[in-house]
C-alpha cells in the first residue's frame, strides 16, 4: 500500500497522545477536578496531545510536514502561561521516555513549536496532516468517552485514518449488557484507502478487520444521535463525534445523523479520520444531499445542512427520508 510508512507513523502518534491523555483523564478524577468548570486539564491533555503527535511525525516521515490541528500556543505564551506550559512540557516528555523510541528531551519552547505546527490551513495541493487532539471534551472530563483523531489528505482526498479512543470497549457496544462491567476497553481504529479497516487494542495487540453492520430494514437499524446525552458509557448516544465513526465502522449501530445548528460550519479534523475508517468498512458517508465530503477546501467542511453516515443498503432510503423532512421543515416555517 503507497501509506504503510505514514499509516505506521500516525498509529504510533495517535496511540503515545492517547496514553498522555489517559494519564491526565487519571489524575483529573482522582482529584475531582471534574465536578468544578476548570478546564485545565483537558487545556493540557489538548495541547499534549497536538505536541506529541506533530513531533512523532515529523520523526518519524523526513518529507515536508503540513498539518491542519484544532490548538496554537498563542494563548500558552502569555503572562501567567508558564506553569501550565511546564506541566504540557513535562507530561511530553514523560510520554517519550516511557515509549523508548527516541532519546531526547524537549524544551518547552520545542513543545510550543510542535504545537505550532498545527497552523496549516490545509487545502487541494500536497499532503496535510489533520488532527483534533481531543474529540469530545464533555466527556474527557467526565471519564467518559473521547477520542483522537488523524488523518492524512492527499490532494484534498482522505487516504488514511487513526481513531484512538481510549474509553470504547473492546467487544461490541450492542452486546455490552452481555458483558461484565470490567470489560476491557480502549480501542485503536485504522484504515488507509484501498485497505480496510482494521481494529486492535490500543496496546498494540493483533487486528481484526471491521465491517459496518449489514441491516437493510431502517426499523431494525440502531442509532447514534447527533447530541450528548448523558447516560451511560454503553448507551450509543453517548458517544461523541469521533468515537461514533469507529464503533459504526465495526456495526456497533447503522446509522448516525448529524445535524448541526444553522449557521455552525465542520471542521474537517472532527470528519476526516472518522469518514475513511467507516468507507473503508464498507460504509457511506455524505451531506444531507447525498454530496461526498469535500476536505479540499482548507479547514471548514462546505456541507448541505447535516452528515449522514450509514451502510449502502440504507443510504438511499435515509436519504428520501431526510429529504422529507427537511421539505416538511421548510413548508412548515
Amino acid at each position: 500500500m503507497p501509506y504503510d510508512k505514514e499509516l505506521a507513523a500516525a498509529k504510533k502518534a495517535a496511540s503515545l497522545a492517547a496514553r498522555l491523555c489517559q494519564n491526565v483523564q487519571k489524575a483529573l478524577l482522582q482529584s475531582d477536578v471534574q465536578s468544578k468548570t476548570d478546564k485545565t486539564p483537558v487545556t493540557v491533555a489538548d495541547y499534549g496531545s497536538q505536541a506529541l503527535v506533530s513531533f512523532v511525525l515529523q520523526q518519524e516521515l523526513s518529507a515536508e510536514f503540513s498539518l491542519v490541528a484544532e490548538e496554537d500556543s498563542k494563548d500558552l505564551r502569555k503572562d501567567g502561561a508558564q506553569e501550565i506550559v511546564e506541566r504540557i512540557t513535562k507530561l511530553v516528555n514523560d510520554s517519550l521516555t516511557s515509549d523508548g523510541s527516541y532519546n531526547v528531551t524537549l524544551s518547552t519552547e520545542d513543545v510550543l513549536k510542535a504545537i505550532d505546527s498545527g497552523r496549516s490551513e490545509g487545502g487541494s495541493q500536497g499532503r496535510h496532516w489533520v488532527l483534533d487532539p481531543i474529540d469530545g471534551t464533555k466527556g474527557f472530563l467526565r471519564g467518559d468517552q473521547y477520542a483522537i483523531a488523524l488523518a492524512l489528505l492527499d490532494g484534498g482526498k482522505v487516504v488514511l485514518g487513526v481513531l484512538a479512543c481510549p474509553n470504547l470497549p473492546l467487544t461490541s457496544l450492542k452486546d455490552a449488557g452481555q458483558h461484565s462491567p470490567n470489560n476491557e476497553v480502549g480501542c485503536l481504529f485504522f484504515a488507509e484507502v484501498g485497505g480496510g479497516t482494521y481494529m486492535q487494542p490500543l496496546d498494540g495487540s493483533s487486528a481484526v478487520k471491521v465491517q459496518v453492520s449489514a441491516v437493510e430494514n431502517p426499523e431494525e437499524a440502531s442509532f447514534f444521535e447527533s447530541y450528548e446525552a448523558a447516560h451511560s458509557m454503553h448507551d450509543l448516544s453517548n458517544l461523541i463525534a469521533q468515537a461514533k465513526y469507529g464503533a459504526l465502522s465495526r456495526g456497533d449501530g447503522a446509522i448516525y445523523l448529524r445535524f448541526p445548528h444553522k449557521g455552525y460550519r465542520e471542521k474537517i479534523w472532527d470528519h476526516a479520520a472518522g469518514c475513511i475508517v467507516v468507507t473503508e468498512a464498507g460504509g457511506v458517508v455524505t451531506d444531507a444531499v447525498g454530496q461526498p465530503l469535500d476536505f479540499s477546501k482548507g479547514k471548514h467542511l462546505d456541507v448541505d445542512t447535516g452528515i449522514i453516515v450509514t451502510n449502502q443498503k440504507l443510504m438511499p432510503l435515509l436519504l428520501n427520508a431526510v429529504k422529507e423532512s427537511l421539505k416538511e421543515k421548510a413548508a412548515s416555517s
